[in-house]
């Protein structure tokens, strides 16, 4: 067996070839404290250098005023360092601690040549990055920070290679240095990048199931208390739906027996999150420079080209807010809480943010009646604190849409709709901007296939607003010569901007009577147009113009009847319906009547607002003849049945917040409406205005003769010399069928009951029927050929 002197000379050995500089522990711990010591030294020299400290390249001061603070050798030394390596020079201080702190706890050293060979790299592949990298700071002003050396390095492989080639070599030396220096490796590096968020996600994992358990146990607690109230609500594996952790679970349906299942604990309940659709319109909106500027359309009539608007005169969109899925999450877990107490279970399956209201698609579990789900909507109000809640069933799914207000909502410019693609893709000149959906789309309407449009809603809701976007919606459409405009303003206040742009056809009406009499001219140019097409054989204005060329001459105020001229479309806004029912119910009633039934095919369209919706504003004649509709938020449900025939409107938020019913179909679509102010239309009609000056045309402010002796006394103010062509037809139908009665009159000439028995007692005057005797019917007192025999003096 060998001796313990042996043994210890063995163990000398092995410790002495793994150090062959260092003999013993004991002289490795004072290399180490001797090399800790110079590091310090070269440290606080380095920090306190003054370029005007002696040096090998200046004579400095008198050595009484060195700066440094290890004296003159601290001065020489560090300005040796600053001008040979810049920055770097920090490294070798940084690398005297790292190897003394290593003898003195390890006493030893791993591979020193190894580690010397790779600072000696790392020490000039850092000087070159210095080098190559513009923005590198000055050493007090002076010195360059990558030194000579870095500098000798970096212009060498400049020279060899380029600015990118030098970076990606140099880079690369630096890297494998750091091998040889240190212990860095990516993988160890990766690894413990793992480790550190693992250990996140446990610590997250374990305060959200904290978080879970707690509302778990007040969801409990409430449902015991309805118990005890009296109520039994269903607790079914829907009370933690939101949990951030939960995972579906499919399990099978297990067959109930004679004794009624418990509830499950809720502590083992775990559904899945609901998913939270992004807003993501199909459409971009278009570029300014795209949309702005549109080609010129020359004018027929020779007065210029016609421009239309710029939507650079319109303010640009607002930036789009970031959305908070953790408050639609709570939002859907209290929308889940408040339906469990009242026994309503379900799961929240999606979110689908929008830009004033977010919808929530809530699926109630089998047995839950849809009408248990709406009459809940005020208590939902009162968990979410919000104005007001619409629930609607979403069409082709088995969930129902809960629309809740944004706590804040989102401004929609008129700029953002009329440069979208919906907007301008289009080439009908009725094109109407109404703003976003639900889910942040672009909406448009065609006003030539609506044909009319019926506003209703109270005040402030936004009616006027809308009205001026469908107007300036048209001024960035069409020319004048394409689209004629008349206003009718009761109010004088909402439309007495446009006044002056060349696409009015009359001046902006603001008295009653004259509205009706321009209504009525409007129905005898809806005839006079009426006859064109049937001359032509055309069934609409479309194929009428079609048959002219683009540079037939356009003169829609002349009065010679030409029939040679492509006709524009007019359209017709009425601001408040209410105030001309009040002043000419019969006659307002009668022309708007007959122009929405029959005024579709000759391009004259109709908009009408009110902010009374009663039945005798909007009576059944109208409403009938009006299928689109759009209705703001009404005072009660009464109001919301009179426009839309269904609620809805009672629960709209107001400022542009709408309700939308489509031509040909029965399904609302809820809209919020664009903006545009009124220094924007002052810009647009500016703009409209510097373009061509407006022709009106003053005949339609003129009274219809009939129409103004319908209140005038009978005997003074009429004479059988001045009776109209429809008073001659009246005849006619009368002697030719041997009745006299007004609903005869109105059936075959079209007629109002109040002109029809103005028309017999005219008759009764010239003696061409009887008068009335009780319920008797007149009598017509001429023969069926008498016609023919007085044609020509009724002449």
């Amino acid at each position: 067996m060998p001796t313990s002197s042996s043994i210890s000379k063995k163990d000398l050995a092995k410790k002495s070839s793994t150090h062959p500089l260092i003999g013993s522990a004991r002289f490795a711990e004072l290399v180490g404290f001797l090399l800790v010591i110079l590091g310090l030294l070269v440290l606080c020299s380095l920090v306190s250098y003054f370029p005007r400290d002696p040096s090998f390249d200046t004579s400095g001061s008198a050595p009484g005023a060195i700066h440094n603070w290890i004296g003159l050798i601290g001065a020489y030394g560090a300005d040796a360092f600053a001008q040979a390596l810049g920055w770097v020079a920090y490294l070798i201080p940084l690398a005297l601690f790292l190897a003394g702190g290593r003898l003195i706890w390890a006493k030893t050293l791993e591979a020193p040549r190894t580690k010397l060979f790779g600072l000696l790299f790392l020490i000039l592949s850092l000087g070159a990055l210095l080098q190559l990298f513009p923005y590198t700071p000055r050493i007090q002003g002076v010195i360059p920070g990558s030194g000579l050396v870095g500098y000798l390095v970096a212009t060498g492989l400049v020279n060899v290679l380029n600015p990118l080639g030098a970076t990606i070599v140099a880079g690369t030396v630096f890297l494998s240095s750091l091998f040889l220096v240190t212990r860095f490796s990516f993988s160890a590096g990766s690894a413990i990048l793992q480790r550190r968020f693992a250990f996140a996600g446990r610590m997250a994992a374990r305060w959200q199931d904290w978080r879970e358990s707690r509302r778990a146990e007040r969801l409990r607690r409430q449902i015991e208390r309805t118990k005890a109230a009296g109520r039994q609500p269903v607790v079914t594996q829907q009370a933690r739906q939101l949990s951030p952790r939960a995972e579906a679970r499919n399990e099978s349906p297990r067959i109930a027996g004679s004794q009624p299942a418990e509830p499950p604990e809720l502590e083992e309940l775990d559904t899945p999150d609901p998913e939270i659709v992004e807003r993501t319109p199909e459409s971009r909106p278009l570029e300014t420079e795209a949309a702005a500027p549109r080609p010129q359309k020359t004018s027929a009539r020779g007065r210029g080209r016609y421009k239309l608007p710029s939507p650079n005169l319109l303010r640009p969109p607002d930036v789009e807010e970031r959305i908070d899925e953790n408050e639609l999450k709570e939002r859907a877990l209290r929308l889940t809480e408040k339906f469990a107490e009242f026994g309503v279970t379900g799961t929240v399956t999606q979110i689908h943010p929008g830009p004033v209201v977010t919808t929530y698609e809530f699926k109630p579990e089998a047995g839950i009646k849809y009408s248990r789900i709406v009459n809940l909507a005020d208590d939902l109000c009162l968990a979410l604190k919000a104005e007001s809640i619409l629930i609607e069933r979403i069409p082709g799914k088995s969930t129902v849409g809960i629309e809740v207000p944004n706590a804040h909502r989102e401004t929609i410019h008129l700029r953002e709709t009329l440069e979208s693609s919906e907007f301008n893709s289009p080439k009908s000149k009725l094109v109407l901007s109404l703003g976003k959906d639900i889910t942040g789309k672009m909406r448009v309407a065609d006003l030539a296939q609506m044909p009319h449009l019926l506003i209703a809603g109270s005040t402030g809701t936004g009616k006027s607003v809308a009205i001026n976007s469908f107007i300036v919606s048209i001024l960035y459409k069409a020319t004048p010569d394409e689209v004629k405009v008349i206003l009718i303003d009761p109010k004088r206040l909402e439309l007495n901007l446009y006044d002056g742009i060349p696409h009015l056809f009359t001046p902006i009406v603001t008295e009653p009577k004259q509205a009706a009499n321009v209504l009525r001219r409007a129905t005898m140019e809806m005839e006079r147009r009426l006859k064109l097409l049937a001359e032509q054989g055309v069934r609409n204005i479309e194929q009428y113009n079609n048959l002219f060329e683009e540079t037939s001459t356009l003169d829609l105020f002349d009065t010679d009847p030409e029939r040679n001229r492509p006709l524009p479309y007019i359209m017709i806004v009425i601001d408040e319906l209410a105030d001309l029912m009040m002043v000419e119910p019969q006659g307002v009633e009668e022309s708007i009547t007959r122009l929405a039934q029959m005024a579709r095919a000759v391009g004259i369209h109709l908009i009408l607002s009110t902010q009374r919706p009663s039945v005798d504003v909007i009576t059944g004649l109208i409403k009938a003849n009006l299928p689109s509709r759009i209705a703001f938020r009404v005072a009660s449900k009464v109001d919301s049945r009179t426009i839309l025939d269904s609620n809805g409107a009672e629960a709209m938020l107001g400022r542009g917040d709408m309700l939308f019913l489509p031509p040909g179909t029965a399904r609302l679509v809820r809209l919020h409406g664009a903006l545009v102010t009124e220094k924007e239309i002052e810009k647009v009609v500016g703009w409209c205005k510097q373009q061509r000056e407006p022709q009106y045309n003053e005949e339609f402010l003129k009274p219809v003769r009939d129409k103004d002796d319908r209140d005038g006394d009978l005997g003074d103010e009429t004479d059988s010399s001045e009776l109209d062509a429809v008073y001659e037809d009246a005849v006619r139908v009368v002697v030719e069928s041997g009745k006299a009665s007004t609903s005869l009159l109105q059936r075959r000439l079209r007629l109002g009951y109040g002109r029809a028995a103005r028309l017999l007692d005219l008759m009764e005057r010239d003696g061409i029927i009887s008068a009335p005797d009780g319920s008797k019917p007149r009598e017509v007192l001429k023969r069926p050929d008498w016609v023919r025999e007085v044609d020509e003096p009724l002449r």
